[in-house]
């Protein structure tokens, strides 16, 4: 069997995608998957290094390794009336350089973040170390992401949503692009459409039985959180509109695109459509 190694990060919503592949309830036939767990900001780093077969990786970040992977449909995660939150402690007045965490340089909610506060001061930290630095004023504020959106403490409140930034740049109630997954180009293209079939159908086969997988996943101590926030999440980041881009968020890919190329991150713009993998491969092969 072919190893194909998949990075995905440790919060709930990617746990809860991948493993009903790890548990088996999904038949790979020629492919062995081989899961790395590690957070967002070290999988995009390990991106631009071509590191792993497939990888999670914020969608802002993908204009600058298109040349090495090709992003797949499947295991993605989108706010929709949601997203990040910018923190601080209750009651803090922010000046405009105010100093703020990030979880990551690479990640959507940095680019929507330094487009709207490009006098703030930055510095990264692990998305687990943000809140902390927040209440120990180590920093003025911080861009909370996965499960903290929803479990931060009482002594913080919420300066802005990222939503609310990303609503400003749109203008058509587009939902807001977080992460995804892409696949390694050098990987044959029969096989990188095996792939993306196989991980297609495990986040399908989790969203329709979410209620047994928490409960594994729960069971093992796999999930940092209880399950009603577990439960809560999982309805934000993933779910039926998971499992496969439909065209609005494909289209909200290409505006996140046109934002970043237009404050200087990319030095081009893509289409996204050109971008995926080229299931059509498949039916050309067997006409």
């Amino acid at each position: 069997m072919s190893k194909i190694t998949v990075a995905h990060s440790p919060d709930a919503d990617d746990i809860f995608m991948y493993y009903a592949i790890k548990f088996g309830w999904v038949d790979l036939k020629k492919i062995k998957f081989e899961n790395i767990a590690l957070d967002i900001e070290t999988l995009n780093k390990e991106a631009l290094k071509n590191s792993f077969d497939i990888t999670a990786i914020s969608f802002a970040l993908y204009p600058k390794i298109r040349d090495e992977y090709a992003l797949l449909r499947t295991a993605v995660s989108f706010g929709e009336g949601y997203g990040p939150k910018i923190i601080k402690l209750k009651n803090k007045k922010l000046r405009k350089n105010f100093k703020v965490a990030l979880s990551g340089e690479h990640t959507t909610n940095a680019l929507l973040f330094k487009v709207a506060y490009p006098e703030a001061r930055i510095v990264y930290k692990n998305f687990l170390e943000i809140e902390e630095a927040v209440l120990n004023k180590e920093v003025d504020a911080g861009v909370l992401i996965h499960e903290s959106i929803l479990t931060f403490n009482e002594k913080l409140e919420v300066e802005r949503e990222l939503w609310d930034i990303w609503c400003e740049y749109t203008k058509d109630e587009l939902p807001l692009p977080l992460g995804g997954m892409a696949i390694r180009r050098s990987i044959p293209i029969t096989k990188a459409i095996e792939c993306e079939k196989a991980l297609i159908k495990a986040v399908k086969i989790a969203t329709t039985h979410s209620k047994l997988l928490s409960d594994m996943l729960l069971e093992r101590d796999l999930i940092r959180v209880d399950e009603k926030t577990l439960q809560k999440y999982l309805e934000l980041y993933a779910n039926e509109n998971s499992v496969e881009l439909n065209s609005k968020q494909l289209k909200a890919i290409n505006e996140l695109f046109k934002i970043g190329y237009k404050n200087n991150f990319y030095d081009k713009i893509i289409d996204i459509n050109d971008f995926l993998v080229p299931k059509e491969y498949e039916a050309l092969r067997k006409s």
